[in-house]
């Protein structure tokens, strides 16, 4: 078994049991944007979270253990994402990575947005016209140093 093995039996187990990632979440005290990232293999858990995590997926006790290995992150099955709604996220940056550093050096100076310390919040926006998808990106900025 590996990393992928028990991202594929997470995956499952919340289809079969008709569970929602903002259920999970609430389990383990946290938000649905971090557990869905860990439970789809991108986030290391604590003993404690990878136990209830065993036990809302029925993992065996090999699984609950690889959710406490720091993962490989970033992983994408292909350098650029087939799937359309990946692909639009890749196709955002593309259009306004260069608007986003801009501002953020405007605003903050020479640096970057960290995503290790880092939030996300994923809401529907109700509209008239077709709801929408709201997500806010919160990461510390971090100034290049001299030296």
């Amino acid at each position: 078994m590996n990393r992928h093995d028990v991202t594929e039996r997470i995956v499952a187990t919340k289809i079969s049991k008709g569970l929602r990632w903002a259920d999970v979440a609430a389990r383990l005290g946290l938000s649905k944007e971090w557990v869905t990232a860990g439970c789809l293999g991108q986030m290391t858990f604590s003993a404690e979270q990878a136990a209830t995590l065993g036990e809302i997926f029925d993992l065996p006790a090999e699984a609950v253990a690889l959710l406490q290995v720091v993962p490989y992150k970033g992983s994408l099955p292909t350098a650029i994402a087939t799937d359309p709604l990946i692909y639009r996220f890749q196709e955002l940056i593309a259009v306004y990575g260069t608007t986003l550093k801009e501002l953020i050096h405007e605003e903050f100076g020479d640096g970057i947005m960290s995503a290790i310390d880092f939030r996300m919040d994923l809401q529907r926006e109700p509209n008239d016209a077709g709801d929408r998808v709201q997500i806010l990106l919160s990461g510390k900025f971090l100034p290049y140093k001299t030296y």
